[in-house]
């Protein structure tokens, strides 16, 4: 079991930046893969970023690949997500995601997720 709290989110105009962390209430943090999806107004969620549990490797999808850093604190059992030259087509609700085992980033995939935070970016 694993309760996923987000926080750091808000409204911004674009080219700010924004970082936005997830809370981790598991004892076994350190051994979930860890990922953030989003989910713009009228469209489905969609994989943003994932890191392994160790932290040694990390994905993004290719809209934020040069602008988004995901990053993990084990030792704090925090996630966290820096988001820069953000625009407004990154607007939505940021979901943090835990899952046990690898394979395809997909809302499927994932086993945990928090309540998500939003992120609003005005042009």
């Amino acid at each position: 079991q694993a309760q996923l709290v987000e926080s750091g989110g808000g409204l911004v105009q674009a080219g700010a930046s924004l970082r936005l962390s997830c809370s981790a209430s598991t004892q076994t943090f350190s051994s979930f893969d860890m990922g953030w999806f989003r989910q713009a107004p009228g469209k489905e969620r969609e994989f943003v970023a994932g890191i392994t549990w160790n932290g040694d490797t990390a994905y993004a999808t290719d809209s934020v690949r040069d602008r988004f850093v995901i990053s993990r604190d084990n030792r704090r059992d925090t996630l966290y997500l820096e988001m820069n030259s953000l625009k407004s087509e990154d607007t939505g609700v940021y979901y943090c995601a835990a899952r046990g085992s690898g394979g395809r980033w997909s809302v499927g995939s994932m086993d945990y997720w928090g309540k998500g935070t939003l992120v609003i970016v005005s042009s």
